[in-house]
């Protein structure tokens, strides 16, 4: 088995921005040298997630919504009067989408469908520089 770790750098806004990382991804798997594998984008980060979609304005507007609905910014958390710094949202809403994904490859494509693009989404209050971990294994 070999692996190949990398990492792809993303200077963020925040407040759900959404980053397409479809082709570094797919670059990065190209570039390996490997043919067929799995490829995993892991954020270190609590704050933020990575997911499929697809990456256009109308669902990354309606995922916005989603998540304005279902986790508020305005609620309370427990973290925000522990911590004071405003991102208890950004806590859950990382938590529910998850740090990681997983993409099988075949001759150094990615089996991605049609539509369905790899996102990096931002939740923190504030703008970041992120450094995310793609590790692709044969």
């Amino acid at each position: 088995m070999t692996v190949s770790s990398q990492s792809l750098s993303l200077l963020t806004q925040g407040n759900g921005d959404a980053h397409d990382i479809t082709s570094a991804v797919a670059d990065l798997v190209r570039d390996s040298g490997l043919t067929s594998g799995t490829v995993t984008v892991f954020c270190p980060s609590s704050t933020s997630a990575v997911t499929t979609i697809e990456f256009e304005p109308g669902c990354i507007q309606d995922l916005k919504r989603f998540f304005d609905k279902v986790i508020s910014v305005e609620s309370d958390y427990a973290h925000n009067m522990r911590w004071g710094d405003g991102n208890g949202h950004a806590h859950m809403r990382a938590a529910l989408l998850g740090p990681s994904l997983s993409i099988p490859f075949i001759d150094r494509c990615l089996t991605l469908g049609t539509w369905q693009q790899i996102i990096f989404v931002d939740f923190d209050n504030r703008s970041r520089n992120r450094k995310l971990v793609v590790q692709i294994v044969d």
